[in-house]
């Protein structure tokens, strides 16, 4: 019965914090389907998942990041040179057109987790907030799935 009233609060926070992923911030930002896959311990970094949206009409510009769950977050992007070999760098400063949009997706740019606080629990979730150019900053909350997960839905 325990695991039952669990698993139901669990499902129930992930359908929230995918309904509405913006807890606050720019009007002009819409994060969609953010997402992260549960650690092992706390040795390896995280990553996280998200799509960004601009809906305003200017040009706004990702900075960085902010987690209590991580001593080190940053946009990272993975790239893979002609051998096939791939790397990660952090990305610095991400421009997302006026009506445009970014998405932070496995084998691309990315939210990388790095020193983790505590483990990454799949069931549990994080806030992390997305800090712009102009000062304001979006927070979110991001559900941490399997360690096998591929995208949002698991």
């Amino acid at each position: 019965m325990k695991n039952m009233i669990k698993n139901s609060l669990v499902t129930l926070v992930m359908a929230i914090s995918f309904a509405v992923p913006v807890l606050a911030g720019s009007e002009d930002v819409v994060v969609e389907d953010a997402w992260s896959r549960a650690s092992i311990g706390m040795s390896r970094p995280g990553a996280a998942y998200m799509t960004i949206r601009n809906t305003g009409d200017e040009a706004i510009i990702l900075t960085g990041l902010r987690t209590d769950l991580a001593m080190m977050p940053e946009i990272h992007q993975t790239s893979t040179n002609a051998e096939g070999v791939s790397s990660m760098a952090p990305a610095g400063e991400i421009k997302i057109a006026a009506g445009g949009e970014v998405a932070l997706e496995p084998g691309g740019l990315h939210a990388m987790l790095m020193r983790l606080q505590r483990p990454m629990t799949e069931g549990e979730s994080f806030l992390l907030n997305l800090v712009f150019s102009d000062g304001s900053e979006v927070m979110i909350e991001v559900p941490i799935l399997g360690i096998a997960a591929r995208g949002p839905e698991g």
